[in-house]
């Protein structure tokens, strides 16, 4: 896992493809949550969801990398209030 300290309120979160995955809200132990706008479609828009720090491969220029392709990634969201 890279180092979480690393994650800024807003940066950009990509997968390994390179595609959008969110925008960071704020790092909660160790996982990053995203901004409500990034944060599921349908009965899941308006929600914080949350990525794992398990899945940042790297930070680097104020963007969070994911080890897995975004269309990976989003099946491992939890919604607000899941650990």
């Amino acid at each position: 896992m890279a180092d979480l300290s690393q994650v800024k309120e807003h940066a950009e979160v990509i997968g390994a493809d390179g595609v959008h995955v969110g925008t960071v809200d704020s790092v909660e132990g160790d996982r990053i949550k995203l901004t409500k706008p990034d944060s599921g479609l349908g009965s899941h828009k308006g929600h914080h969801h949350y990525i794992s720090g398990g899945l940042v491969a790297e930070v680097e220029d104020g963007v969070v990398r994911l080890s897995a392709n975004a269309a990976v990634a989003i099946t491992f969201e939890e919604e607000a209030g899941e650990a």
